[in-house]
């Protein structure tokens, strides 16, 4: 690996593409290294991991609403939409956005946490759109999702895009164009424009995760991939972008992100460098936010040992800057102890995350977060009982850039009406390459048969399963293999008064 320094320059400088950072990112991406094994099966587990969850959330309001918008833009020869006949072919921009709402919107598939937060598996959706619609190969698309995964990782690990409140998904737009890049065989100067304008046009507030946290937390990373395919596809006609779009005088870093004389170091792999940053990431055993799933799989162990709920007097959360200003009472947010807040709002409030984990001793992608619920007595007693802080060294384990000692949980302190104290911490989930359990390739076909379970049938998930299994010898056309057909009933109508 090497770092890349990262500046701003006066327009008088004229900075040489060679030395920006789109440009470097586009040499990484039209660089045909070597593949690494462990990454190229991880790529499958993480295709295994995109199904379950969008399979899962097929019936939900967004993700109906996004089908429907892709509805109105069917393309022979295009890309597959999930749950539909695989014969049907739509624009793949417009799959793309279907298939990526579902997958973010049950918040449940993989992340990697460093100087900003990212679901690198967003990648995923709109560069395999791409690749059926250009009959790409399985192995085209394992090269593309590396890509994807490499340059969304390596930004995160540079540039914080929180500390500023810009959303993440500005990270997202950059390396899915890079991927398609890399799936598409295309030249460094066409990639290089693509990621200029894929981050020029996907760069927005994170408002949209704070307050009354809406459906556009679903619909945000699919539109960061619609930007990046459609910017892509202008580039290779020969459009350009604004340039430099990091490092110029009026650029992203000097006015939306620390300023003029701001330096960032973002790493990036050598040339014939494998691409293996996948394995760096991690997915969720818990359907809720990131840095609740270590706390999760703690209140589950903590409910066995303490007999009576409704004698804790107070709990303490002491735990990193993020986990408390984003998702804990640090964020100053009522909606995160508002028992009618939203499905999307509650899956960011630690308060209650840790409330009803702690009661049930489990936790359920959707009995978890049902008004019934989030509005039970107890419940919503022991909700305002909980307390987050932020404690330096659970921030500085956060910032770690050793992945072995990396943590994103926190220690607990539960105070009893009779005086009594139980304490105990959780580095990283149990799920976590280093937790207790680190998810294998039997985890993620578990998860898939159970969140798939009753939507559709057993040979329809013997199939997909051998297929995405069977990834590195899918031939060109194969990839529509990758969808999934499901025999229940789904919202295919359209609105009425909607423009699409």
């Amino acid at each position: 690996m090497r770092d890349i320094k990262v500046k701003v320059y006066p327009s008088s400088d004229n900075l040489k593409k060679k030395d920006q950072l789109a440009w470097k990112i586009a040499e990484v991406a039209s660089d045909k290294s070597r593949l690494n094994g462990d990454a190229i099966e991880m790529v499958i587990n993480r295709i295994i991991d995109n199904a379950s969850v969008a399979i899962a959330s097929l019936n939900r309001k967004p993700v109906i609403s996004a089908r429907q918008m892709a509805l109105a833009h069917p393309r022979k020869n295009g890309a597959t939409l999930f749950g539909l006949d695989s014969r049907k072919k739509f624009h793949c921009e417009w799959a793309a956005w279907a298939n990526s709402t579902a997958v973010r919107e049950l918040d449940y598939h993989d992340t990697f946490l460093a100087a900003d937060y990212s679901h690198p598996g967003d990648n995923i959706p709109p560069i395999l759109a791409v690749a059926q619609q250009k009959a790409c190969s399985g192995m085209d698309l394992i090269r593309g999702i590396l890509t994807g995964y490499e340059v969304q990782i390596n930004l995160v690990k540079g540039i914080c895009l929180h500390e500023h409140k810009i959303d993440h998904i500005a990270h997202l737009g950059p390396s899915v164009a890079a991927g398609i890049g890399t799936l598409l065989n295309l030249k460094t100067e066409i990639i290089y424009q693509s990621i200029q304008q894929a981050l020029h046009t996907s760069i927005s507030t994170r408002q949209s995760r704070k307050g009354e946290i809406s459906s556009w937390k679903a619909f945000a990373p699919s539109h960061a991939g619609k930007m990046a395919i459609e910017a892509v596809d202008r580039c290779i006609r020969g459009e350009g972008s604004p340039s430099p779009i990091y490092e110029g005088e009026d650029s992203v870093i000097a006015y939306v992100l620390s300023g003029k004389d701001a330096e960032y170091t973002i790493p990036l792999p050598d040339i014939n460098e494998e691409k293996k940053s996948i394995l760096e990431s991690y997915t969720k055993e818990h359907s809720a936010e990131y840095q609740s799933q270590a706390l999760i799989d703690l209140a589950i162990s903590l409910n066995k040992k303490i007999k009576n709920i409704s004698k804790i007097k107070d709990i303490e959360i002491h735990t990193s800057h993020h986990t408390h200003y984003v998702i804990g009472t640090g964020a100053n947010d009522p909606q995160k102890t508002d028992p009618n807040a939203s499905r999307e709002t509650l899956d960011h409030s630690i308060m209650y995350i840790f409330a009803v984990a702690l009661e049930d001793g489990k936790w359920h992608h959707i009995k978890s977060y049902t008004p019934e619920r989030s509005n039970r007595k107890s419940t919503v007693d022991l909700w305002k009982k909980i307390k987050t802080f932020e404690d330096a060294q659970w921030t500085k384990k956060y910032h770690d850039p050793d992945p072995k000692n990396k943590c994103f949980g926190g220690r607990v302190v539960i105070n009893m009406s009779d005086g009594s104290k139980i304490e105990e911490e959780r580095g990283v989930a149990n799920a976590h390459p280093n937790g207790r359990r680190p998810f294998k390739r039997s985890n993620y076909v578990e998860k898939f048969e159970m969140l798939t379970d009753g939507i559709i049938s057993k040979a329809e998930s013997k199939k997909f399963l051998m297929n995405v299994q069977n990834l590195k010898n899918l031939k060109p056309k194969q990839l529509q293999n990758l969808n999934i057909e499901i025999k229940k009933k789904i919202s295919l109508k359209i609105h009425k008064k909607a423009i699409f």
